[in-house]
């Protein structure tokens, strides 16, 4: 296979096919996508047989059980996946939105109003939903998609991109407009990072490896999502049953997404008062806790070493450090922390705004577990990943943060002095 010709021509048929997204109609982009959750759930079977090929791939490959669990599809995340497209479908289209507008004393108008990126290449790992999300969210926002899918989810990913493309189609709309492609060649990955000329921003999403080598290779600007890093701090003034079902919630609902806390800080008050009982829980579900200074005395925990902070785990594995309040909290995040999502436990307004204020993360949380970062449940429907950079989109990216700008200006007969 010549991936470097085939990619140039995923390349241009993606070109053309957003030139014709971009004045695509918001019925029309929502009939494909409703086409494609209906197609989802009738291939059920398909998809789940194809899904089979890869826990086998994933089992031969020697992935880990949290690897395996991203992988993994049943009847409920099939239909899941149709439900999110659904969400996304009836969602206000991002497109045509006017931003701003204001006239000038030289008697211009000026709109500012919301228009695609273009073609939005996504490169991402094991988990196949993905295909879906992005596929959707890029659509929505009259985006073209060229997705390039991790070699675990290669069958999975397929079977739903195949469903994708009857939407399309049933809506009238090209069916270059979601692209797969079609190879487990690592050297499509490179090509995709250099598409200057048809690809407008590249969004990797996946571990460490993955999205630092987008980073360092791409010529097309990258949205970035590095590692989810990220922290529960148990404040003095946590309520302890809070604080108990926050902590096992964050680390043990799903230890291999981005949102789990690979992280827990006990405000030493806290520890004073009410020991630290969701330590003990999670060592009873079978997690390995590398516990710091006091806590390593706990029963069933491991001393920790300085190299298990600031490490993205997702496993049953994490780390655990007491702290003197919550400025030496913040101070711990800004040391280890990915910028992702990290989290307070207090019943206190005045520390809850200081750690708001003074942790510089996309998504900050109160009260609440890490596990709730996802497009989904911010309302989006889905998301095509958590950016942890600055610029443009930052935390979940949905369809919304999938729109550029352009500037209208009206004149009437209007020249300049």
């Amino acid at each position: 296979m010549d991936v470097k010709a085939m990619m140039r021509e995923i390349g241009q048929k993606a070109k053309a096919a957003s030139a014709k997204l971009g004045f695509a109609s918001p019925e029309a982009k929502q009939a494909a996508l409703e086409a494609g959750a209906d197609c989802i759930e009738a291939s059920l079977e398909a998809i789940l047989a194809a899904n089979e090929k890869d826990m086998q791939f994933g089992r031969d490959k020697g992935l880990s059980d949290a690897m395996m669990d991203r992988l993994m599809l049943d009847e409920a995340r099939v239909r899941a996946i149709a439900t999110g497209l659904r969400t996304v479908a009836a969602q206000e289209d991002p497109v045509g939105k006017v931003l701003a507008e204001w006239d000038m004393p030289s008697g211009l108008h000026i709109q500012r109003v919301s228009t695609p990126l273009g073609v939005i290449g996504v490169i991402y790992e094991s988990r196949p939903n993905v295909t879906a999300d992005a596929g959707g969210l890029c659509l929505k926002a009259g985006n073209a998609a060229i997705l390039r899918g991790g070699s675990e989810s290669f069958h999975s990913s397929g079977a739903i991109h195949a469903c994708l493309v009857e939407g399309l189609k049933a809506a009238g709309l090209p069916a270059e407009s979601i692209q797969l492609v079609p190879t487990r060649d690592r050297a499509a990955v490179s090509e995709m990072l250099t598409m200057t000329e048809s690809i407008d921003v590249i969004v990797p999403r996946g571990g460490k490896g993955l999205v630092g080598l987008v980073q360092r290779e791409a010529r097309v600007p990258v949205f970035a999502h590095l590692e989810g890093i990220c922290h529960v701090y148990v404040d003095g003034a946590a309520d302890p049953e809070k604080a108990r079902a926050i902590v096992m919630n964050a680390k043990c609902r799903r230890t291999g997404i981005c949102g789990a806390a690979e992280t827990v800080l006990i405000d030493k008050a806290f520890f004073a008062k009410h020991a630290a009982p969701f330590i003990e829980d999670m060592v009873a579900a079978g997690v390995e806790v590398r516990a710091d200074g006091a806590l390593a005395e706990l029963s069933g925990t491991v001393k920790a070493r300085a190299e298990d902070f600031g490490v993205e785990y997702l496993d049953k594995i994490i780390a655990a450090k007491l702290v003197d309040g919550v400025d030496e909290a913040i101070a711990h995040i800004r040391t280890f922390g990915s910028n992702h999502t990290d989290a307070i436990v207090t019943e206190d307004d005045a520390t809850a705004q200081r750690f708001f204020q003074r942790v510089d993360s996309a998504i900050l949380m109160r009260n609440a577990s890490t596990q709730f970062a996802d497009g989904g449940e911010f309302g989006m429907g889905a998301e095509i990943g958590i950016a942890t950079g600055k610029m443009h989109a930052r935390g979940p990216v949905g369809a919304a943060q999938l729109t550029s700008f352009k500037y209208l200006v009206t004149g009437d007969g209007t020249v300049r002095a």
